[in-house]
């Protein structure tokens, strides 16, 4: 794409994390707001998240070199003294990219799910540099997870942008961390951000239908 959809603040420290993780062979795929804005619209947004796949022998290693490439280990990831245990036991990697002061949210994959999410994700030219975005899909069904009103919003954006999904995935997965989370109320939320498609798409069908019962009357 000629224009970034996101700030040059943001994109230097995407180059840099990209680089960093590509060098370490980390399969990766950028979500959040970030991922919003390559995805779908830009909107305004101030870090990175993505979600990698590494083995857990690795992670170690993996944290050792995030300092010679320009990334820090903020204050959450050093409080109890240890990095590696606060990982082990979040499951995140806490990150400042020091140049561009941005921070970086990497989460450690693990289900299912987020294996698809990285396997899936899209690769998009970003001035120079490539980088890999989930899916419109996957983004839906990670803002429907979280399901704050911020996220609720991005979900309208993808949907406003995106006229293509495959809803029976994201209903599918949805449905399957509402069950594990024992939170039904995600499938709702969900289902009352996505009511306006669902009319619209009625309203679609019945005007395609239409003509077709005009045409049969015409002929009787």
């Amino acid at each position: 794409m000629s224009e970034s959809p996101v700030s040059p603040t943001i994109l230097g420290a995407l180059q840099a994390l990209v680089t960093w993780l590509d060098d370490e062979q980390v399969p990766n795929a950028i979500i959040g707001a970030v991922g919003v804005c390559l995805a779908a619209q830009p909107r305004l947004t101030t870090d990175i998240d993505a979600v990698i796949w590494i083995d857990r022998d690795r992670w170690e290693s993996l944290i050792d070199s995030a300092a010679a490439n320009g990334f820090s280990l903020r204050e959450d990831q050093l409080r109890d003294g240890d990095p590696l245990a606060f990982s082990v036991r979040t499951r995140v990697l806490l990150l400042t990219h020091e140049p561009s002061s941005v921070d970086i949210d990497l989460s450690f994959g693990a289900l299912p799910f987020e294996q698809e999410l990285i396997d899936h994700a899209d690769a998009v030219a970003v001035r120079g540099f490539t980088v890999k975005v989930a899916t419109p899909e996957d983004l839906i069904i990670t803002k429907a997870v979280a399901s704050r009103p911020k996220d609720i919003a991005d979900i309208d954006l993808i949907v406003s942008v995106r006229k293509e999904l495959d809803w029976e995935r994201i209903r599918y997965w949805v449905r399957q961390f509402a069950d594990v989370l024992e939170m039904p109320e995600i499938v709702e939320r969900l289902e009352r951000a996505l009511q306006p498609v669902t009319v619209a798409r009625s309203s679609r069908a019945r005007s395609m239908k239409a003509p077709l019962k005009q045409r049969k009357k015409q002929k009787e």
